[in-house]
């Protein structure tokens, strides 16, 4: 028996070693031309880059009554009103970006601000913490939360107190 098991552990001919050998070769080819197509940018899809087609900077200001303010910067009004329990994905948006603020230890000077592009897209960004939610990653009742704070076509009028 130890024989035959010596045996069956020995390789016979060429075919393992050229077997071996092939499978080398096509992963060194295969790497090869990943490489070469990574650089010459060969297969890639670019899109071109968005361009920005309205934008609001604005502040949070929190209310007494545990609404927040949003008011535009640059003539002081006020864009929206968000009253509690109301504007869940808004608030918390908001509120998660303010306490990044507090955790840098910065204060509200800086606005935030909401930018749509010309392929639809809407990007929040505080420019305080440089943090940017893409906000089409939360889907479209989500980012219509944020949408309709923007002036233009289609955006629906905000309620003022």
């Amino acid at each position: 028996m130890g024989e035959r098991a010596e045996k069956a552990g020995r390789t016979t001919g060429p075919a393992p070693a050229l077997l071996m050998i092939g499978a080398g070769a096509l992963m060194g080819f295969s790497m090869l031309a990943v490489l070469i197509g990574r650089s010459e940018g060969v297969g890639l899809v670019a899109l071109p880059a968005a361009k920005e087609v309205a934008r609001l900077e604005f502040r949070a200001e929190d209310q007494v009554d545990g609404s927040i303010a949003l008011r535009d910067v640059s003539d002081r009004h006020i864009v929206a009103w968000i009253r509690p329990g109301e504007d869940g994905f808004l608030r918390g948006t908001l509120r998660g970006l303010a306490q990044a603020r507090q955790r840098g230890g910065l204060g509200p000077e800086r606005p935030f601000s909401l930018t749509r592009y010309d392929d639809g897209r809407l990007a929040l960004a505080d420019e305080a913490t440089g943090r940017q939610v893409p906000l089409e990653a939360f889907g479209s009742t989500n980012a219509g939360a944020f949408a309709r704070l923007m002036p233009g076509p289609g955006a629906p009028a905000t309620e003022t107190r």
